[in-house]
Parts: C-alpha cells; sequence; structure tokens
C-alpha cells in the first residue's frame, strides 16, 4: 500500500546535523520510505521512477505538525513498571534483593502479569516508543504474554527471558534446563525472521548466572543466531563481585565473550559507567551497542557514562529507560537528561565537548535503531517507525523547526503526539486490563 504524508519533517541521517524538509512530503510503500521532498510532483517522479506509478496517490496532510522518527527504549525492565519511582534511594544491589527481585516473584502469576504488562506497554505507546529491547522475568509463560501483547499492539520488541540460577532468590532461580526449554519454547513460536516480535538471550548479569548457564546462553545465541543483552560495568562494587566469580576473564565484557555472550551475535549491554580500556577496546572488536541509561546513572549512584568517549571510539549506542533503575518511560527525556550527563563530564571529569541536540537524537533514532534493522531514519529503504508532534500549544510560530523539536524534547508530553507509526502502520492505544 502507498502512502504519502505531508509534515515539517526532521530526522537526522548523520550525527551531527538535522535533515529539514519545511513542508516538506513523505512516500511509504508497504511500511518502507521510498522518497521525501518539498516538491509534491518532484517526488511522485522520483518514487514513479523506481516502485512504479505514485500519480494518484493522495497525500495525508498533517498540517504545521512535526514529523519524526518513532523512539526506541534500547533496555528497559517490563516487569519493574510497578516499581517505577520506589527506592530512588537505594545504590544496585541492596535495590535489587529488597525491591526489583521481590516484585519480579510477582510475575509467576499469569493474571498480575497481564495487568502490569499491559500498563506497561500503554504507557510505552504514550510516549512514542515504538522499538525496545526489553527484559522479562525468568517466568516462560508471562514472558510468553509479554511478546503476545508486544503482537496484539503492533510495536516492535526484542523480549528476553531472564536466565539467572545464583545470588537471587529461589523462586526467582531456574535450573539450567529448565532455561533452555524455556527459551526454545519461546524461540519456536516467536523466532521469525521478519517478525516485530522476536525473542533474545537475556543472562542477567554475571552474578546471578553460573558458568554453565552462560555456556547454555551462549550455545542458544549461537544455534539460533539470536541477539544477546545483558548489563555490564555499572557499579564498582559489581565489578569487584564479576572479578571474584570470574577471575580467568580479564574484564567483564570479557566474561560474556568467553561464553559467546559479547557481540558473537548482535549483542547490546546496558550502562557501560566504567567501560575503559581492554574492555573498551573488545567492544569496539566486537561491535557491541551500549544502552546509555542516564535516568539510573543517577539514581542507583552508579556514575556517570563516557558517552562522549563512545562516539569518539565509534561505538555504537542507543539509549534505555532502565525502568525501574531509571524513573521515566518518556523516551523523549532520555535525550535531556543524556545531554546533562554530559555536560556533568565536561564540567567535571574528561573536558570533552557535551552532546548536541542533533548528536543525541541521532544516537535515540538511527543508532539506536540500527539493532533492529534499517530503523530510526527517513531515508529510502528505512521502515517507517514515526510520530506526529502537534505542539501547537509551545507556540510554534515564533521558533525554527528545530527549536520547535528541542522545545518539544524538553517541554512536551504525550499529549502533543498525534499520531503513531510502527513499520508504515498507524498504532491505536493499547488495551488495559478491566
Amino acid at each position: 500500500m502507498k502512502k504519502i504524508y505531508k509534515a515539517h519533517i526532521l530526522y537526522t541521517k548523520e550525527q551531527s546535523r538535522f535533515e529539514v524538509l519545511e513542508n516538506g512530503y513523505i512516500a511509504v510503500e508497504d511500511g518502507i520510505v521510498k522518497g521525501t521532498s518539498t516538491d509534491l510532483f518532484q517526488l511522485k517522479d522520483d518514487c514513479s521512477s523506481v516502485t512504479g506509478q505514485w500519480q494518484d496517490v493522495s497525500v495525508t496532510d498533517f498540517g504545521d505538525c512535526l514529523l519524526i522518527p518513532a523512539m526506541n527504549d534500547m533496555h528497559v525492565h517490563a516487569p519493574q513498571v510497578h516499581n517505577q519511582g520506589v527506592a530512588m534511594d537505594l545504590e544496585l544491589l541492596p535495590w535489587l534483593q529488597q525491591y526489583t527481585f521481590p516484585e519480579e516473584a510477582k510475575y509467576a502469576d499469569i493474571h498480575y502479569a497481564e495487568r502490569m504488562y499491559r500498563r506497561f506497554l500503554h504507557t510505552q505507546w504514550l510516549f512514542g516508543t515504538m522499538r525496545s529491547c526489553v527484559f522479562g522475568t525468568v517466568h516462560t509463560e508471562s514472558t510468553r504474554l509479554l511478546m503476545k501483547l508486544y503482537q496484539e499492539a503492533g510495536m516492535g520488541a526484542f523480549v528476553g527471558k531472564v536466565a539467572m540460577n545464583r545470588n537471587c532468590p529461589d523462586n526467582l532461580s531456574e535450573g539450567v534446563e529448565a532455561a533452555i526449554e524455556g527459551n526454545e519454547r519461546l524461540i519456536a513460536e516467536f523466532n521469525q525472521p521478519d517478525a516485530l516480535v522476536r525473542p533474545i538471550i537475556t543472562p542477567r548479569f554475571v552474578p546471578s548466572c553460573t558458568p554453565k548457564l552462560m555456556e547454555a546462553c551462549g550455545e542458544l545465541a549461537n544455534k539460533y543466531q539470536l541477539p544477546v543483552q545483558s548489563h555490564l560495568s555499572e557499579n564498582t562494587s559489581e565489578i569487584a563481585w564479576v572479578a571474584e566469580l570470574e577471575p580467568d576473564s580479564e574484564s567483564y565484557g570479557d566474561a560474556y565473550n568467553r561464553y559467546g555472550l559479547f557481540g558473537q551475535t548482535p549483542t547490546i549491554m546496558a550502562h557501560c559507567v566504567w567501560t575503559r580500556g581492554n574492555e573498551l577496546e573488545l567492544m569496539k572488536r566486537n561491535g557491541v551497542m551500549v544502552a546509555h541509561c542516564p535516568t539510573s546513572n543517577f539514581n542507583i549512584a552508579s556514575g556517570m557514562a563516557p558517552i562522549r568517549t563512545f562516539l569518539e571510539e565509534g561505538l555504537r549506542i542507543g539509549l534505555g529507560s532502565d525502568i525501574s533503575g531509571g524513573h521515566d518511560l518518556n523516551m523523549f527525556r532520555m535525550l535531556v537528561y543524556a545531554i546533562q550527563v554530559s555536560k556533568m563530564h565536561y564540567k567535571y571529569d574528561d573536558d570533552k565537548p557535551f552532546l548536541t541536540l542533533p548528536e543525541i537524537f541521532w544516537i535515540a533514532t538511527k543508532s539506536a535503531g540500527s539493532f533492529f534493522g534499517k530503523v530510526g531514519s527517513f531515508e529510502p529503504g528505512y521502515e517507517f517507525d514515526a510520530l506526529v508532534i502537534n505542539d501547537a500549544v509551545l507556540h510554534p510560530s515564533e521558533y525554527s523547526l528545530i527549536h520547535r523539536l528541542e522545545r518539544y524534547i524538553y517541554l512536551g508530553d504525550d499529549r502533543q503526539i498525534e499520531h503513531r507509526f510502527c513499520r508504515g502502520k498507524e498504532i491505536p492505544e493499547p488495551k488495559l486490563c478491566d
């Protein structure tokens, strides 16, 4: 199906600058961007030369609205939505033991899981997050439910059944064979190459997984060529703990690498606050992506990830909300917080330039979207994940288009998002439980 949309179009093809089409047009066919232009007739001629006739395709005109790529949340714990904004005065390890693990144990109850997961997806939809890398729990059935709910909503996600069998409560510890069986059940049902919702291998982090479980996770990732997600170098106490548990590893990252969980298949690691030296070089060689979670940097008192350094080193980076280590599911706020974290580095640490608006927008859209394929831009061939922003309440006539986008990022909220698209399909409001 062919569609043409008109609006003020903004996106970042490169990390250093915005592409801006005032009163621009974008042509979409079967969910894929075919071209953009400020001249409707030129657009139709260009598209016709590639894909067939566009002369009779009508235009959906969004008027004075902004049309931008949708948001991607590259690290989020769906079962922690109930703890959002709770116990933010604790460090990582006490917070896990006292709050996170007890909450996740509740997901053995599928009815509780559905109520909370519907709340979670609805909030993501409100804030325009159309793709996510998601941690579930150890429970196979509630993780399956989460994947079905994403399918029902029409939103894209890699969803992981969490693996852990040590240093956690007994009711969240799962044997290696059970973990393999549960993952393979989900893989058999959901692992379709072009599916919007797919499995991702998810060892929680090294301290919660025995070597045998880590090895099993690596074998699953390799056997089914599935991506991997986990946590890396978030907290100095955690890093010291990993060194004790994995004495033969050169770094925290190397502990994953030794089990085939560090770039052997597409891999994203959350936090990387203290990633330096050999670990950084290993990430570069293996093409491991960083999920930068600025609010949890603050809330869990872990430190501030050196994102400017990662950019200079050529690492791929996305942004994550890290609910509930982070307190906010609004990914636009993550852009703001990420800039603020980088300013603290500039002021107090490495004296490197802080992040600019186009850089952080590119990280949140095109860079993050690359984990899902050709997602996060409006270049030809990219999947049409998009948001239509009506910023009339923010006095748009007084500002340039880029400043209008900046003001929306800093001051706007879900009430200004009028339309949400994922892979070309407009996404209606997901259902909540009665």
